[in-house]
């Protein structure tokens, strides 16, 4: 039976729709994600409860040598340091192992987090709307069916003002080297793409995962910004390192400087006027 295709990413009901499945993995990735599926549990033992899969990958439109795998693995009680160091190695592993992907990122957190009040509309929307079971029990059955209101959009990316500050740090502290510079580019170019397109989610009613296609829906509300945002969609792809300062390093840096000095803070303004502010996180989380 064929897949049936979401319109604008929602079921028949309005909610979120799941965006990807293992079906969707590629024949070129199937090798990474086998990979990934068997050594998970030999790296975190009975401290893991669940893997998922998110990211192009699991979405089907992931390009060979240059998409990473990105994975989220729950565990049983809060990671630990040795925890996020057992991750960073699987990540650099597989990394090594297989050229079809560049870089990957295993995002770890604790089950009782990923069902809390306070994240259950940020990372409990997650899991349940942008991440691909692989392992154990799928967290998704515990939590809530998402419309794309006025609340999700809050609590996923209200938080823009108090991430500038160090967006800044970061960047000062970066050097003018290409390779520390361009992965901000693309990172901060993908994070206001998608923090622009929360914002007007709800008024679009709908969801997309594609960074070309938030530019567009959020320039259809918001004209005067919507050249800057179809140029940070691109950044977000593909990191040129060229900007109003030509290409480069100088590139890089007016690129950033940018977004923290113009796009970000409007950005931020206008979120919360529109959604307003998202709840306060305790330090541990």
């Amino acid at each position: 039976m064929a897949e049936t295709i979401p319109s604008r990413g929602l079921d028949p009901l309005g909610h979120i729709a799941r965006e990807g499945s293992l079906a969707r993995v590629t024949d070129a990735f199937r090798p990474v994600v086998v990979a990934a599926r068997e050594r998970i549990p030999g790296v975190f033992g009975a401290r893991l409860h669940s893997a998922y899969l998110y990211g192009s990958i699991p979405r089907g439109t992931a390009r060979e040598g240059r998409s990473d795998l990105d994975l989220l693995v729950v565990l049983r009680e809060e990671p630990t340091d040795a925890d996020r160091a057992d991750g960073r190695a699987l990540d650099a592993a597989l990394d090594r192992e297989f050229p079809q992907i560049d870089g990957g990122g295993t995002l770890l957190v604790g089950h009782a987090r990923v069902l809390s009040d306070l994240e259950r509309h940020d990372l409990g929307w997650f899991l349940a709307c942008l991440c691909t079971p692989l392992l154990g029990e799928d967290l998704a059955a515990h939590l809530p069916r998402y419309r794309p209101d006025s609340l999700l959009a809050r609590e996923t990316n209200g938080d823009l003002a108090l991430v500038l500050p160090r967006w800044r740090d970061r960047i000062a502290s970066a050097g003018d080297s290409p390779e520390a510079l361009r992965p901000l580019v693309r990172f901060m170019s993908r994070h206001l793409v998608r923090t622009a397109f929360t914002l007007v989610m709800p008024r679009w009613n709908g969801w997309t995962s594609d960074l070309y296609e938030m530019a567009e829906v959020f320039g259809a509300y918001y004209p005067r910004r919507a050249e800057q945002l179809r140029a940070a969609a691109v950044l977000g792809y593909e990191p040129s390192g060229c900007g109003p300062s030509g290409c480069g390093p100088s590139g890089d840096r007016a690129v950033l400087a940018s977004y923290v000095d113009d796009l970000g803070p409007w950005l931020a303004e206008e979120y919360a006027r529109v959604h307003g502010v998202k709840a306060e996180r305790p330090q541990d989380f």
